[in-house]
């Protein structure tokens, strides 16, 4: 397995334009949404780690890591032909507590690109909506951005992704002394439930339907002709939501800051900040040292995405104008989130029908995996190998309580049975990764390049890409993290 490099730019003039066809997008929402402002430029900038894949998303030529001009626009020091710069406003609830006016603190919006994505630069300096905070992203916090960015494209989930990480000598105070960095988002719409709260506290219902009509247009056209449009906006918002949470349950991550803010209106993965994919199975672990209440423990995510849900169909409502359909328009949510998530379940354990005893079924393999504190993605793995060659025993050395998992894995393999096991078995190594982002490996990844070792990132940004391909050699990569990695401690500021 070959690892990505990270070139260094030429200074050699460029051949072609590095993006053409920009869109006015989000731009021509007028400047009731955003403040226009160039970016503050980042000195010294140098790659940290660059994605080929979404450079080919946005149609960027071949070259461009190698270029100069590359590093300059991605660090906010020299604009691309063409780009408007902006950083929009919004507000939201944050730890469920209304926070008023928020908006891109450390985020500008270079534009949409001809590929109908948008380009987003976080950590390039100081915006109106900065709330006295300077600006700028660490390399810690951008590496990882980057990392999961990517990691969860390759797991199937829907997320923002991420170009590419550059860095810089500039020091940066958090609660120690960093160094700067900026990350370039890539999504088709930054725009999030705060968004609609925004005008919605504000009064200004115009703008508010304005906002709706511009996702609508852009996103949703299917709604257009619907008999309440903006009711069937909220609808499917919230199914989106359920399909996406119901993902995040079953890959074991776990958010941690899911303020209104942070929520998506197309339902993406976003704001990247304390986030965690479990090690030991624990329903109710808290990722983020921030939350000191638990309100985003693993547990609760579905249900706080839903209260969350209530917020935006708050914020809708003189759209909708009827408390009843926006109402109606939520009633989906749970039954959508269940249903998608037993189905990511039975293609876990390899069952390919649904039955009536499968919640049955999983919630006694949840139990079994909490009260035994059992590695979340290893006991997954190996028991996607143990259907695949009829031996259980390395998924039995898991757990103390032998006697209960012989007794669930008598259940299970009858149902095993019955569907087949090389089917099942295939079905199922290909939906239990052998690789994701546990944090000890983008600590390790981030202490190197903090020391200008960028290799580590790049094996694991390999690795990450290719998530059920086991590589000969890397199997370090899937084993159980280390006793350090308990003591990791990530926050807000991560």
């Amino acid at each position: 397995m070959l690892a990505p490099e990270v070139c260094p730019p030429s200074t050699n003039a460029p051949d072609q334009p590095l993006l053409t066809g920009w869109q006015s997008g989000f731009a021509a929402l007028g400047p009731a949404f955003y403040t226009e402002l160039p970016p503050t430029p980042l000195p010294a900038p140098y790659w940290v780690g660059t994605s080929a894949e979404v450079g080919a998303l946005l149609g960027l030529p071949t070259d461009w890591p190698q270029r100069g001009d590359a590093l300059q626009a991605f660090t906010g020091n020299a604009l691309p032909p063409g780009a408007r710069p902006l950083a929009s406003v919004y507000s939201g609830h944050q730890f469920g507590v209304w926070a008023g006016q928020l908006g891109d603190g450390r985020a500008i919006l270079l534009g949409e690109t001809a590929a109908g994505l948008e380009v987003q630069l976080k950590g390039c300096g100081r915006t109106p909506y900065s709330r006295m905070g300077d600006g700028r992203a660490v390399l810690r916090s951008s590496i990882r951005e980057f990392l999961c960015s990517e990691a969860m494209a390759a797991l199937g989930i829907p997320t923002t992704r991420a170009l590419c990480v550059a860095g810089s000598p500039q020091p940066v105070q958090r609660e120690e002394l960093e160094t700067a960095a900026v990350v370039t988002r890539v999504a088709p719409s930054f725009i999030r439930f705060g968004h609609f709260e925004h005008f919605a506290a504000r009064g200004q219902e115009a703008e508010l339907r304005q906002l709706a009509d511009h996702v609508i247009e852009r996103h949703y056209p299917e709604c257009r002709n619907a008999a309440n449009p903006y009711a069937e906006l909220l609808r499917q918002v919230s199914e989106r939501t359920a399909q996406l949470l119901a993902q995040w349950q079953a890959v074991g991550f776990c958010h941690g800051v899911m303020n209104t803010d942070n929520m998506s209106i197309l339902g993406l993965t976003i704001d990247y900040g304390p986030f965690q994919f479990l090690d030991a199975f624990d329903p109710g672990h808290i990722c983020n040292h921030s939350d000191h209440m638990g309100r985003y423990a693993f547990n609760r995510q579905p249900g706080v995405a839903y209260w969350n849900l209530l917020c935006l169909a708050k914020a809708m409502l003189p759209l909708i104008q009827d408390v009843e359909q926006a109402q109606a328009a939520l009633d989906s949510y749970e039954p959508v989130f269940v249903d998608a998530f037993m189905a990511r379940l039975r293609a876990k354990l390899g069952l390919q029908q649904a039955r009536a005893d499968d919640e049955q079924l999983v919630d006694g393999l949840q139990r079994l995996l909490a009260e035994g504190a059992v590695d979340y993605a290893i006991f997954w793995r190996r028991l996607s190998h143990a259907v695949q060659d009829g031996n259980f025993e390395p998924v039995r050395d898991l757990f103390a309580d032998r006697s209960g998992l012989d007794a669930w894995l008598l259940q299970y393999q009858e149902l095993l049975a019955i569907d087949g096991r090389e089917r099942s078995a295939d079905l199922m190594l290909k939906t239990n990764p052998c690789y994701v982002l546990r944090n000890h490996l983008a600590e390790e990844a981030i202490r190197a390049a903090k020391l200008g070792d960028f290799s580590k990132l790049q094996t694991l940004q390999a690795l990450l890409a290719e998530p059920f391909a086991e590589q000969p050699g890397f199997e370090a990569y899937a084993d159980f993290p280390p006793d350090w990695a308990s003591h990791i401690s990530i926050s807000c500021s991560s």
